[in-house]
């Protein structure tokens, strides 16, 4: 009785030591539904857009997408590639928010210049200069001849 009393005991502090380890980092990057920059939950199956973490609606099981340790302290407490820094330091967005054609930073540095690194407009929108601060460098091809003018020199509604 007493060796099988040392063996649990031994097995016990066993248990503790490992449970006080450090841990690896779990890497929590995946990539969404649009190919934008996503949140892995701990299911390893479901991935939530970057937009969706700390929104105070839990999308994975677990809730882990709203945890305290990840939405503390925003954007600070955010994982780098779930944000984009905008050019007003004080400024930031979501990663997904990034080059999605509307001008989330309201200065357009997450849809223009060197740190957003957009691509081109896509096949759904055209490429202009618009006259609504929502929009960047490009408007949704479905504003094309509506009659209403989205592009400085009106070609959203002669030539797009």
């Amino acid at each position: 009785s007493a060796v099988a009393l040392l063996i649990l005991a031994a097995a016990l502090v066993s248990g503790v030591a490992l449970a006080l380890l450090p841990r690896a980092p779990v890497n929590h990057f995946c990539t969404a539904p649009n190919n934008q920059t996503g949140f892995l939950c701990d299911d390893r199956v479901t991935c939530v857009p970057a937009s969706w973490v700390c929104d105070r609606v839990s999308n994975c099981r677990n809730g882990e997408d709203e945890e305290e340790q990840l939405c503390g302290d925003l954007p600070h407490s955010l994982p780098g590639y779930l944000v984009f820094h905008c050019s007003s330091p004080r400024s930031w967005v979501f990663a997904d928010q990034r080059c999605n054609g509307m001008n989330d930073c309201g200065d357009c540095s997450d849809e223009t210049g060197s740190l957003a690194a957009c691509p081109p407009c896509g096949q759904q929108w055209w490429s202009c200069s618009p006259v609504h601060f929502k929009f960047c460098s490009c408007i949704p091809r479905r504003l094309c001849r509506d009659g209403i003018q989205h592009c400085l020199g009106w070609s959203d509604e002669f030539v797009c």
